[in-house]
This record gives structure tokens, C-alpha cells and sequence, in this order.
């Protein structure tokens, strides 16, 4: 053997023959494998693990993908990459390509989460703002084409430099879809699995394109301010009452609160009027000296005439109808504001509901009246 043919051995020899890669993170989605002068010889054996593939890439062209398995590397099996070289008949050892080694398991427990509060219009509550998070799990299911248009020429590219891209994606998609729900601002909480497999539907394809397979999307938690929750608490307790028993409640609670607020204006003017009709109702039971007032002697062989019946308001709440109600507990309704001036009322001999300040004697209940003026 002479000289150069020695020469040479030696030089194919130190030519990497074996082209694999050993993970040893739990972060690395690819990684492209490192030799002199990208230079692979002739009949390397390329090993893929279960869990991997394996990207050849020419002059920044995509070329053969390898599943997992252990391969001879020649013309037969490497057939893209013979083409872009132009081998027609073999080729001499060594040839230049990069690999990429690509992880294709599970990342799992990923986070996602809303930078900024999400503006919603409810029915009931107007605009509203709620926030959410969540996790989600991927994989990588296209090698190629995440080379191509996400790793690029990265040598060690992990799940944390695509985070940051997927959850903007998310978060985007997500205050779509929610938007487009049109659910009642409850409901978002009730309803977080239905939601996630829709925003995951939604969302798949927009991973799809940059070769990534959205495998799994939680919505954890729908947040929304404190003052909100008690709305809609208190909103829910009211939708389960009866209405009638509930306005009656009412009722006698700002009677109540008016008894023990006599230094408020509001509670002072509620408390003479529950005490104008307290004083009517117990005129007639006590006289001037504070002796129960004996009933007056009917005739002999008369009969009383019938008492005069009160008057009773109905009035619509939250688009219902509710009552009877006395004059007085209409009263109480439109000083705790369960009843406005604009709340539609009805009583007996009325032809047609109409709203509250429309009735000559509720509009007592309005406040503003002025006397006349003075004789001259």
C-alpha cells in the first residue's frame, strides 16, 4: 500500500461513521448534530430513537426525514439527498449535509394565560372584563416543515423559544372564540371544558401550519373582578326567589333600615311617611286621651256598610310581573330601588300598565313638588 493510499485511510477513518444524538433534557425540541466541516462517510450508520427523527438538510433545502430506526447511509436511502447532489452512480465518501434530530414526544404542562383582561359585553351587566389561564400539551408532527419555518439555522432551538409564540397564538384565539360564545358571564366558568375542546379545534390548524400538533388545551380558571362576583351572586339568588315574596322582603327591610336611620334625609322621609300611615291606622283604634276608642253602636237593625278596600299596585321586576303590593310598599320598593320611576305599575280600574311616574298619586314618591303660591 503506498503512502497516499495509507494517508487516506487514516483520513476516512476519522470521519464520523456514526450520526446519533442522545438527549439529556427535558427541554430540547431539536438539535442539529455536530461534526468537522458537516462531513458524514460513506455507509454511516444513522440511529434514530424511538421518541426522534431525523432531518437531513442541503444548502438550507429539505431533504430525507428518517423515522425511528437504525439506517446505512447511501444512495438507496437517502434518495432526496442524491438528487440535490446529482448522484446518479453512487458517491464518494465523504458527503457534507446537516442533520437535525427533532423530538417528537409530548410536551406536556405548558402555560398559557391572558396578558391583559379581555373586554366582554354581557346582556345584563354591560362591559365586563375577565381574565384566564390554563395549560396545554404539544408535539411536533411535521419535522420538516418546523425546520424550515420555526427552527431555521438554531442549533439547539428548546420548547421555551416557542412558548412564547404559542401562547401570544393562544391568547389570540382564545378572546375570539369567547367572544363569538356570547355566553352569559357565568356561564364561562361553568362551561371551561366545552370551551377548551372548541379554543383547541380552533386553534389547531394555526399550530398545524408551522408543523406542530396542538395534542391537548385546558382552560384552568376565568377570573373577573370582585365587585362583579357579587353582582352576579346576588343577580343569581334574585333569578331563584319568588318575586312577590322577595319585594315584600324588601319591603319591610327598608321600612326597617328608614326606622333606624332617622338622622338620613331619605330614612327621615320614609320614616314620616310609614308614621302618617301608622297614625292613620291607629287613629281609629285610640282616641285623643290614649284609651282604646270604643266601636261605635251600629243602629238597631242596620247593617254596616263594607269596608273600603286598600288599593294594590302590581309592577313589573326584571321583565316579570310581581305584586300586590300596598301603597306603602310600593313606597318602600322605590326608596330601596327595587322600582324606579320608569318601572311599569298596574291597579285595578288602570286600562293599560303604565310607568310610575305617570300615576297621579305616585308621583308623591318623585320628590321636587312645590306649594302653590300665597293668595294675594
Amino acid at each position: 500500500m503506498g503512502l497516499f493510499d495509507k494517508i487516506r485511510e487514516k483520513l476516512s477513518n476519522e470521519f464520523i461513521d456514526i450520526v446519533e444524538w442522545l438527549d439529556y433534557t427535558d427541554d430540547t425540541i431539536c438539535h442539529r448534530f455536530e461534526r468537522y466541516q458537516n462531513e458524514i462517510k460513506n455507509g454511516a450508520q444513522l440511529i434514530v430513537r424511538e421518541g426522534q427523527t431525523a432531518v437531513f438538510i442541503n444548502e438550507g433545502e429539505l431533504a430525507d426525514v428518517f423515522e425511528p430506526g437504525t439506517y446505512t447511509l447511501n444512495t438507496e436511502n437517502l434518495p432526496i439527498l442524491a438528487t440535490l447532489k446529482g448522484w446518479k452512480y453512487g458517491f464518494n465518501s465523504p458527503f457534507k449535509a446537516e442533520v437535525y434530530f427533532v423530538n417528537t414526544h409530548l410536551f406536556t404542562d405548558e402555560k398559557w394565560g391572558t396578558k391583559n383582561p379581555i373586554t366582554l359585553n354581557d346582556d345584563r351587566f354591560g362591559l365586563v372584563e375577565i381574565r384566564a389561564f390554563g395549560t396545554y400539551a404539544f408535539k411536533i408532527n411535521d419535522p420538516g416543515k418546523f425546520i424550515v419555518d420555526i427552527v431555521g439555522t438554531d442549533n439547539n432551538f428548546t420548547n421555551f423559544e416557542i412558548n412564547e409564540h404559542l401562547k401570544s397564538l393562544i391568547a389570540t384565539r382564545f378572546t375570539d372564540t369567547i367572544g363569538e360564545a356570547n355566553l352569559p358571564i357565568e356561564l364561562y366558568a361553568a362551561n371551561a371544558s366545552e370551551l377548551s375542546e372548541t379554543c383547541k379545534e380552533v386553534m389547531q390548524p394555526e399550530f398545524g401550519s408551522v408543523g406542530i400538533s396542538l395534542e391537548k388545551f385546558f382552560i384552568e380558571n376565568v377570573s373577573m373582578p370582585e365587585d362583579l362576583k357579587k353582582e352576579i351572586f346576588e343577580y343569581s339568588r334574585i333569578d331563584k326567589l319568588d318575586l312577590d315574596k322577595l319585594a315584600k322582603f324588601k319591603a319591610a327591610k327598608a321600612i326597617e333600615a328608614a326606622a333606624a336611620n332617622e338622622g338620613g334625609t331619605a330614612g327621615a322621609g320614609m320614616g314620616m311617611g310609614m308614621g302618617f300611615v301608622l297614625a292613620q291606622q291607629m287613629g281609629g283604634l285610640m282616641g285623643t286621651t290614649g284609651q282604646a276608642a270604643a266601636p261605635a253602636a251600629a243602629p238597631t237593625g242596620a247593617v254596616p256598610p263594607p269596608m273600603p278596600a286598600a288599593v294594590q299596585y302590581y309592577y313589573a321586576y326584571n321583565g316579570q310581573q310581581a305584586g300586590p303590593v300596598s301603597f306603602e310598599q310600593l313606597r318602600a320598593l322605590f326608596a330601596n330601588r327595587t322600582v324606579n320611576k320608569d318601572s311599569l305599575v298596574w291597579k285595578q280600574g288602570m286600562g293599560a300598565w303604565a310607568p310610575l311616574k305617570d300615576v297621579e298619586e305616585l308621583k308623591a314618591f318623585l320628590g321636587g313638588a312645590t306649594p302653590p303660591p300665597l293668595p294675594a
